[in-house]
């Protein structure tokens, strides 16, 4: 005799199907007793033949499961250092922090109990003071272009564990539980009920000096995106007055851009460990002082994992789309799309200058290679080989003769 199947809403309004026999037997265990699927079931996918270490931008303590890529399965956010974050514990509140321009929405679990709280410091110092009388409580926060940085820094401040994740990761999330309504409130349950079935790892404070490094590699790439915009205007201009001002606008973009360059130039050099690892990357033919400021900001992980999370991590890792008989397109997906981007136009360099680039680009389209293929494949070896030389401390002229 089949079971019949009912939807019933849970204690955050999120509806989910479960059968009567199921039903009856969730009355008899506490909440806290049930068993959390995706926390243990959710995998990152690996090659057979590969070793079974950990994703480096997973955000669960999960157990891999085997599949036929030897790519790591990863999000576009930042690794988070699990080391940092010190010996885990146990977590007895779960906390979703939706954040919007002017307000947070707060949800908790258990309870479903919600509160809303201003994005500004008053607002935050209460969340804060309201996080501490919780016991040991887990925080899952989405990335949204900038505004949840100061929530998020004042929770880690706090010594408070905060987890920083993918809003496509989390929307994904509310749909497999069949949660398609969307407001800031419901926004805050669905991120708490991601923290307590999930449990991502927390985020690692990230230093200042890094920070800073950061925001001056992010703002050179716009100033060079609104130079080429303006030299497309120039083009354009039919009014000399007009043409004039757009003139005096690149001269103003130029002379910010240079600043900007002289200010990363001087933070790279007052770290020995940047220095270091420029000196390096830079001995590469094809990597200049540009490339190599973003894989000191944007990749800190560079020469910490091995050669396929190193892959994922920056999006060029091929993945496959099989299923039964039929075997799909590989295609890469995921990563840090703006490091990709200037990885891009490194490998392009190093498809005319770095010999070793060079040859693998030529083999490949000997091979009937397309175009797109060979660059990303272009841009997979050259920062395979930047992360092995990072790794071993070694330049380019003791790997290209060892």
């Amino acid at each position: 005799m089949f079971n019949n199947q009912f939807p019933k809403r849970n204690d955050n309004g999120l509806i989910e199907t479960v059968s009567s026999a199921a039903a009856q037997q969730r009355k008899k265990r506490p909440r806290g007793d049930r068993l959390r699927p995706g926390a243990l079931d959710a995998v990152a996918k690996r090659d057979p033949g590969r070793s079974r270490t950990s994703s480096p931008n997973s955000r669960q303590s999960r157990r891999p499961t085997r599949s036929s890529s030897s790519h790591l399965q990863v999000r576009e956010d930042v690794v988070s250092d699990s080391e940092a974050m010190g010996e885990p514990k146990a977590v007895a509140a779960f906390v979703g922090i939706d954040v919007s321009k002017d307000k947070l929405d707060v949800c908790m679990l258990p309870g479903g109990e919600c509160l809303q709280f201003g994005n500004d410091p008053k607002g935050l110092a209460k969340l804060v003071a309201h996080l501490k009388s919780l016991p040991a409580c887990l925080s899952v926060i989405e990335a949204t272009g900038g505004y949840e940085r100061a929530a998020l820094l004042a929770v880690q401040d706090a010594n408070l564990a905060i987890a920083l994740v993918n809003p496509r990761q989390t929307r994904d999330f509310a749909k497999a539980l069949g949660q398609y309504a969307k407001t800031d409130r419901l926004d805050a349950a669905v991120l708490a009920e991601f923290a307590q079935r999930v449990q991502p790892t927390p985020q690692a404070k990230i230093p200042e000096k890094r920070r800073q490094l950061e925001a001056l590699v992010t703002r050179r790439r716009q100033l060079v995106e609104q130079r080429s915009a303006e030299e497309c205007r120039f083009q354009q201009a039919t009014d000399k007055f007009i043409a004039k001002s757009v003139r005096h606008m690149l001269q103003t973009i130029d002379r910010q851009t240079d600043a900007i360059e002289k200010r990363i130039a001087e933070l790279l050099e007052s770290d020995d460990d940047w220095r270091a690892k420029l000196q390096v990357v830079q001995s590469a033919p094809g990597v200049g002082p540009v490339t190599g400021a973003a894989l000191v900001a944007e990749l800190p992980e560079l020469g910490k994992l091995n050669r396929q999370q190193i892959a994922a991590l920056a999006g060029v890792a091929p993945y496959p789309c099989d299923s039964g008989l039929a075997r799909g397109k590989r295609s890469v997906w995921g990563g840090r799309k703006k490091l990709r981007s200037v990885l891009y136009m490194a490998a392009l360099t190093a498809r005319r200058c770095n010999p070793v680039i060079k040859a693998f680009a030529r083999r490949l389209a000997i091979a009937g290679k397309s175009f797109k293929v060979i660059q990303v494949a272009c841009i997979r070896k050259l920062l395979v080989i930047l992360n092995s030389m990072v790794k071993t401390k070694s330049t380019w002229r003791d790997t290209s003769t060892s």
